[in-house]
């Protein structure tokens, strides 16, 4: 291997190790989990180790302090052909304990022992107490120029291309937890601006349970696993959550969001994003605005269906991460835009009624209409989970230029709790200095030492003024683009625990949302309350809650309690007259297909060129094709990823019929439950599962040839969605075409208005 040439000699090692792969069914399914196929002999040739995959990324190889160092990002991982100690040196094995002869006492001087065993003992650090389950991308941000008139913020001008580190999270579970479960999901976003880090630091719904900090641990204790049994894990369909909400009565409006199919995303893909609090930005001139921040998915926003929330939590429970990073490698990278609501900055700091200040409210986009500021493309996958998701921090705090805070005092406690968490999960302040977490800015601090401080400062003087280090580090104005304070005049009050008249509506935009719904997701939320309060143990709490939903709405109220067998209380507020706002309802568009995962089941006695034909041409749309045949390996010249076994109908976004395979070897009872399905004998029982539960979910379903005998024996032929077509090209287009709503609602009709 030529040392003075790295690069080249790893290249020749993957195309050595590749062989010969490539043929003409590419481009490849993603999923695969190295960057070459192994042999099926242990390698022994010693080697520098491979590359990363080609979607994978990892942090730019900075120093601690911001500089570039010019050194490519692989230069953070492992380097060289053999087996070192933490230090450097060689090892000739890693298999055996150094002994007293081979049956003796281990030795306390083997160092290698120690240092591997305790380095592995020392492995974990303690999770987020919320948003623990986790994923990450990195990505890029590209400004339209469309803020420049309300903030100085440098990365938001026209063409300015932002590095960008984007974290996506459930709140309430462990990080063993599964995807699926009905919960807030977080969307954090770090930008490595060229004037300091920005962290937009949001969620997928864009009110919060509470109107203040002080409040967060009880929520947060609220929503949690009960402390004496530790269940049940990531979910809110328990009394203790119930108790809460039922009690603190201005959490009822994220309640009903989460309760809203916004509580299940088909995707992170398919989420949107909000920064909840109201920021003020500031422009070049000093003068200010109010603002509130929108992610706007390119793919819509979308949901799963409660019962293949359900199936995914034990059939894939890590769905949501799988998609997100098999869409990066299929190249259909996952996109949004941001946007910004903008309002005046007046003294009473609200609009069009709503208090800008409290987090439980939203401002309606028929009110306020959502500008577009920019675009995000997530384009690679982390290197390291641990290195980049799970270390990188974010904080409210760090904001650049051109935006700063406001007085909601959810934001305000906010600002001290994440700086202070990452003091235990991080092992001290020099936090920043992590490679996911360094800024891509110039860093002269003056703050020194400290656990795992990575920079080696220079100079006598950390201190301000001083002479001795030549007075550097300098204080910057406006012309050096320094941060700015925005001088708010805080108006004389006294010290109080109170807040303010408007903060005490708390059903009115609960009305609004219940209002602003389809039919369908109406009946989407009924059956969430229903089953959430049915989980409950004590009688007074769902009682409880019935009496808030009264204050909703008396047909949600009454249909709920119709499902949990009590009556329906009164409001005792009068119900508000609101208008309803219909872009908060996820139904009704259409949206481009990218990145859809497409199931084809496969005969091997069938159409195998038509498959060929539609394969190829689920690619060419920039759709995943995943085959489903009776057997793994190959179907004729095809490469089958899913069997009857392996494959469930959650995993794709709609199925076309290429044949009816009959039975397989494998379709028994005692060797899979599903294939203990009712069926004629004369089509694989699990094939007929499938698709009922491909229709029960309400996606499209296409056959052709013999496949449309599938969709008799299933007992869904000519209903809403179902297309019976006389080739695979015929089928796949008219699929798309449903797909592009999501689902075929119009299966199931509603029964509330």
């Amino acid at each position: 291997m030529d040392s003075s040439k790295p690069a080249e000699a790893v290249k020749n090692v993957v195309k050595t190790a590749s062989g010969k792969i490539a043929d003409a069914l590419t481009p490849e399914v993603p999923g695969a989990p190295g960057s070459a196929p192994p042999p099926l002999e242990e390698p022994t040739t010693p080697h520098d180790p491979l590359p990363p995959k080609s979607e994978q990324g990892a942090p730019q190889t900075r120093t601690p302090t911001g500089a570039e160092t010019g050194a490519p990002t692989i230069a953070n991982g492992q380097q060289g052909a053999y087996l070192t100690t933490a230090n450097g040196a060689r090892l000739r094995d890693t298999d055996h304990s150094l002994k007293a002869g081979p049956r003796g006492p281990v030795l306390l001087q083997d160092h290698h022992l120690r240092e591997k065993i305790t380095h592995f003992d020392h492995e974990r650090i303690p999770e987020r107490v919320v948003h623990a389950r986790g994923a990450g991308a990195h990505g890029v941000f590209t400004a339209y120029g469309t803020a420049e008139a309300v903030t100085r913020a440098g990365f938001l001008k026209k063409g300015r291309e932002t590095e960008v580190f984007v974290r996506f999270s459930t709140v309430l579970g462990s990080r063993g937890s599964a995807d699926t479960v009905r919960d807030t999901r977080g969307f954090a976003t770090k930008f490595y601006t060229d004037e300091g880090t920005f962290d937009l630091v949001g969620n997928n719904m864009p009110v919060f349970f509470i109107q203040d900090a002080i409040k967060f641990p009880d929520i947060i204790h609220a929503g949690k696993p009960h402390p004496d049994r530790e269940i049940p894990q990531a979910q809110s369909a328990h009394d203790t959550f119930w108790d809460f909400v039922s009690l603190h009565t201005e959490a009822q409006h994220h309640t009903i969001w989460n309760m809203s199919d916004r509580g299940i995303p088909r995707s992170y893909r398919t989420m949107e994003g909000f920064g909840v609090h109201t920021f003020r930005l500031v422009n070049e001139a000093g003068e200010t605005v109010l603002a509130k921040f929108h992610w706007k998915p390119k793919l819509g926003v979308h949901s799963l269906t409660w019962e293949e929330a359900q199936l995914l939590g034990g059939m894939d429970p890590d769905f949501h991460r799988r998609d997100l990073y098999d869409a990066i490698e299929a190249g259909a990278y996952p996109a949004w835009e941001l946007g910004i609501q903008v309002f005046p900055d007046t003294p009473e700091e609200t609009f069009a009624g709503i208090d800008l200040l409290d987090p439980t409210k939203i401002v309606p986009e028929e009110l306020a209409e959502v500008q577009p500021i920019g675009r995000l493309v997530l384009n690679r996958t982390p290197t390291n989970f641990f290195a980049e998701t799970e270390q990188v921090a974010f904080h409210l705090g760090h904001l650049p230029p051109g935006i700063d805070v406001t007085n909601d005092p959810l934001l305000q406690g906010r600002l001290f709790s994440y700086l202070d968490t990452q003091l235990t999960r991080l092992g001290g302040p020099n936090f920043t200095q992590i490679p996911i977490n360094r800024p891509h800015a110039a860093v002269n601090d003056m703050l020194r030492d400290g656990f795992h401080q990575h920079a080696v400062h220079a100079g006598v003087a950390p201190y301000r003024p001083n002479s001795l280090d030549g007075g550097n580090p300098f204080p910057a104005g406006d012309a050096e683009h320094a941060f700015v304070d925005v001088p708010v005049t805080v108006a004389q009050a006294p010290k109080v625990r109170a807040n303010p008249a408007s903060f005490d509506d708390h059903y009115s935009q609960v009305r609004l949302f219940w209002l602003s719904m389809s039919p369908v997701e109406k009946e989407h939320i009924i059956r969430a309350y229903t089953f959430e309060l049915g989980k409950c143990y004590h009688q007074a709490i769902k009682e409880r809650q019935l009496r808030s939903l009264a204050n909703i709405d008396p047909v949600l109220c009454e249909q709920v309690a119709t499902g949990l067998g009590l009556p329906a209380p009164q409001p005792t507020v009068p119900l508000p007259d609101v208008t309803p706002s219909p872009a908060l309802s996820q139904v009704g568009r259409e949206w481009p297909s990218d990145g859809r995962m497409v199931g084809i089941v496969v005969d091997p006695a069938g159409d195998l060129d038509g498959v060929d034909e539609v394969r190829r041409a689920v690619f060419d749309a920039g759709m995943v094709p995943l085959l489903i045949a009776p057997h793994g390996g190959m179907v004729g010249d095809l490469p089958v990823q899913r069997t009857f076994a392996t494959g469930r109908s959650v995993e794709f976004d709609a199925v076309l019929l290429a044949g009816a395979p009959a039975p397989a070897p494998d379709a028994l009872p005692a060797r899979d439950a599903k294939a203990g399905t009712p069926a004629p004998a004369t089509v694989d029982p699990r094939v007929l599962l499938l698709v009922e539960e491909c229709w029960r979910h309400a996606k499209a379903i296409g056959a052709w040839g013999a496949g449309v005998t599938v969709l008799e024996q299933a007992g869904v032929a000519g209903t809403p969605g179902v297309v019976a077509a006389g080739s695979g090209a015929e089928a796949l287009t008219a699929v798309q075409q449903l797909m592009a709503a999501h689902r075929v609602w119009e299966r199931f009709p509603a029964t509330v208005a």
